[in-house]
């Protein structure tokens, strides 16, 4: 358990370190063009989604989120116990990949973001956005377990683009951003609204993948 702990607080760690530094990467780069920056910041994400699902998913099953690590909670997968350690060591390590990147590019440790974030619309997004990654996750186990981490990838990459929220889907992620004042952050107030879309959308998911895929998980 020890190593399943280290695994997901060092992926959450590089996972959140890759969003917030290459949108402060893409900013810099970008010279004013949001398009740009965006689409650098989705090709970094989704690129490193498929790295560490790869590198940890045989240890630790890779979830680096909350959301998801409930959903295996639910499944039967996780005990109470391990499920609030998972979750203990996803925030820790998003909060750290947020200081890490933030160092690196020579600014304060931690900032409350000023970026507003707010709405029905924004609701509405982070409750599809966790949804369709649910899905991809357990459609991808159920029949090609081996894709799982380019689907993932995958889908993030196409989220950035569909959803108004540019596809959070990650409680511990929406933590550790809401401490970076840079293109990928999220004002702390607004953070209960896409952590309650994100739980929202993840068991809508589990809801509707056992009733498609007839699948309770693990008895």
């Amino acid at each position: 358990m020890v190593r399943k702990l280290a695994a997901e607080a060092l992926g959450t760690l590089l996972l959140v370190c890759t969003v917030v530094g290459s949108g402060i990467m893409a900013v810099n780069l970008a010279q004013g063009n949001d398009a740009v920056a965006l689409l650098g910041n989705t090709i970094a994400t989704g690129a490193i989604l498929y790295v560490l699902i790869t590198v940890f998913g045989p240890l630790s099953g890779a979830h680096f989120n909350p959301a998801v690590s409930l959903v295996f909670r639910l499944r039967g997968e996780l005990g109470n116990n391990d499920f609030l350690a998972y979750v203990g060591a996803q925030l820790i390590g998003g909060l750290l990949g947020t200081a890490l990147a933030n160092a690196m590019f020579e600014l304060a440790l931690f900032t409350p973001s000023g970026n507003i974030r707010t709405g029905h619309g924004q609701f509405l997004a982070e409750t599809v956005a966790t949804f369709g990654l649910v899905m991809t996750i357990l459609g991808g186990l159920k029949y090609r377990a081996e894709a799982v981490p380019m689907l993932v990838g995958l889908y993030i990459t196409a989220g950035y683009w569909f959803t108004a929220s540019t596809s959070f889907a990650n409680p511990a992620v929406t933590l550790a951003r809401g401490f970076t004042d840079s293109f990928s952050g999220i004002r702390p107030t607004d953070m209960p609204l896409f952590w309650l879309a994100q739980f929202i959308g993840a068991v809508l998911a589990l809801i509707a993948m056992r009733a498609v895929l007839g699948d309770d998980g693990p008895s």
